[in-house]
């Protein structure tokens, strides 16, 4: 999969052996928050249950369909067939059987595991649609989702096949296949297994489907979005670690905090602007090393220091509107048809189409590929001895040693990979079913991307700090701020000041775990560094 979280039952189970309590989820008329995915994300067990309204929306939904059968009229996708099949009606004797093999024709997804993070997010995603009490599954079904993610069984989903309209079809096909006893491998607690030795060891029994239960199971967006939700909250993350590298930037480069003066910021009043010029301003405050050069007489500074605000805050305005976006479309009713209990119909629509959620993670990917590109250019200011006023690629010993070169040729082809990645999915359309769907929105490729364009950007950021630290290191006798202190002392609980050549990898690796699992950004706050 591209996009940062490890794949197969081998990293799975590395994670599981550091065990922590299942987080309880409980669902009720009040929306599900971003926030509450993220320990999903990061790989953390989940008990799931319903709360009475919650039960008895499902259950006025299911009568509906009831109904809906019991009177005999043709109904799409409970009684007929499906896309361009959709004229055939199916007898009665055949209902259940048609669900079944809708699940089987459908699960031929390919390519490797997706990880099971983000398999267990789209189980609670899926839950979530249910709870809206517009999909006419019986109550029993969402139960036996909640049954599996209490036993933290989590069926193997191949990455690719959805183009990301009328649902996430194959990869939801993957995963409800565990519900009734089929399909092929999954984790039971972190061991790879068949799923019938899963269901069997963990006594849950298989669900037989009622009528529309397997559309509904697989009429949704909930692989995109639980993959865009990760790259989001990943993307946030990041945008606060950019402002602390910047920081630590300025300072090595000797810069001004000028440009970040909050009246500039107020003339052009982006809201992702103003808190970053808030940020470098509260970051640099107090620091002894801006002291000592206040009068070199340097009027600016380059682009890639003065315009942080505006090129960071343009970054964060964009996140904002993506979480504004998934937070609406996990909380959807994404099934169709959809069933409005209040006035006892079924209204086939298409709230299944990821257009939205497709748009969302190509901006994301655009904006995350800006963030990393002009932490590169930093970077370049800090290695090039023309520009820095510092010895040649951070060296003491340059010739000797090449410093600190090659990183930064690996930022340049991380960024230059991100910028290729960028090209938005979500204007792409190859029509499917015999022309039935006739627009897609490529989706799953847009959050794919996404994701990978943000574990780039988290290793072009550990590049620019482990250079900013080294600058720093240049100039003993003077202090940073208090917030900046702390930043540079975590990354140096990670890696040594580099003296003479050595192999970079680990420490490239270290720093991108350290941005990553947010411990930057947690040491300049917990020093005082009031970041937004």
């Amino acid at each position: 999969m591209q996009g940062g979280a490890a794949t197969g039952a081998g990293a799975y189970a590395a994670a599981a052996l550091a065990f922590r309590p299942a987080m309880k989820i409980h669902f009720t008329a009040a929306p599900l928050r971003i926030d509450a995915l993220a320990p999903l994300l990061s790989g953390q067990r989940v008990e799931l249950t319903l709360g009475p309204d919650v039960r008895r929306r499902i259950a006025a939904a299911r009568q509906v369909v009831d109904r809906a059968l019991a009177s005999g009229a043709t109904v799409y996708g409970i009684n007929t067939g499906f896309g361009k099949l959709s004229r055939e009606r199916i007898e009665g004797r055949d209902l259940e059987r048609l669900q079944v093999n809708l699940l089987r024709s459908h699960a031929c997804g390919m390519g490797a595991p997706l990880p099971p993070e983000i398999v267990r997010t789209m189980m609670v995603l899926r839950a979530r649609t249910f709870a809206t009490g517009r999909s006419g599954v019986r109550v029993e079904l969402v139960e036996k989702l909640c049954e599996l993610l209490a036993a933290d069984l989590i069926p193997q989903v191949p990455t690719q096949g959805s183009v990301g309209a009328s649902g996430d079809l194959a990869p939801l096909a993957h995963l409800a296949l565990a519900l009734i006893g089929e399909g092929g491998k999954c984790w039971l607690a972190g061991r790879e297994m068949s799923v019938r030795a899963a269901l069997k060891r963990a006594g849950i029994a298989p669900i037989a489907l009622a009528a529309k239960e397997g559309i509904s199971l697989i009429n949704g967006t909930q692989l995109t979005t639980a993959i865009a939700v990760q790259a989001l909250l990943r993307a946030e993350n990041l945008a606060r670690s950019a402002d602390v590298a910047c920081a630590l930037t300025v300072e090595a480069l000797k810069g001004t905090n000028r440009a970040f003066d909050r009246r500039i910021h107020e003339a052009r009043p982006h809201p992702g602007q103003l808190a970053v010029a808030r940020n470098l301003h509260g970051l640099i405050a107090g620091s002894a090393i801006l002291e000592s050069h206040r009068d070199c007489g340097r009027v600016q500074d380059p682009y890639s220091l003065r315009c942080a605000p505006q090129v960071h805050g343009a970054c964060r305005d964009a996140l904002v509107e993506a979480r504004r976006v998934l937070e609406i479309e996990i909380n959807a009713s994404t099934d169709n048809p959809l069933v409005f209990a209040e006035e006892g119909e079924l209204i086939s629509g298409g709230n299944f189409h990821a257009q939205p959620i497709a748009a969302t993670a190509d901006r994301i990917a655009a904006a995350v590929a800006d963030l990393q590109s002009i932490s590169e250019r930093r970077t370049e200011n800090l290695v090039n001895p023309d520009l820095s006023g510092l010895p040649a690629f951070l060296t003491p010993k340059p010739g000797l040693n090449s410093g600190f070169m090659i990183p930064q040729v690996v930022a340049a082809a991380l960024v230059s990979e991100s910028k290729a990645l960028s090209f938005p999915a979500s204007v792409d359309s190859i029509p499917t079913s015999a022309n039935k769907e006739d627009h897609v929105s490529m989706g799953p490729i847009a959050a794919r991307k996404a994701l990978q364009i943000v574990e780039n950007g988290e290793r072009v950021l550990a590049i620019e700090l482990l250079c900013a630290a080294q600058g720093l290191d240049f100039e003993p006798e003077w202090k940073s701020s208090r917030p900046l202190e702390a930043a540079r002392a975590a990354i140096r609980r990670e890696v040594k000041t580099l003296a003479d050549d050595r192999y970079l990898a680990p420490d490239l690796a270290a720093l991108a775990e350290l941005v990553r699992g947010g411990e930057l950004v947690a040491a300049a706050r917990a020093a005082g560094g009031k970041l937004e």
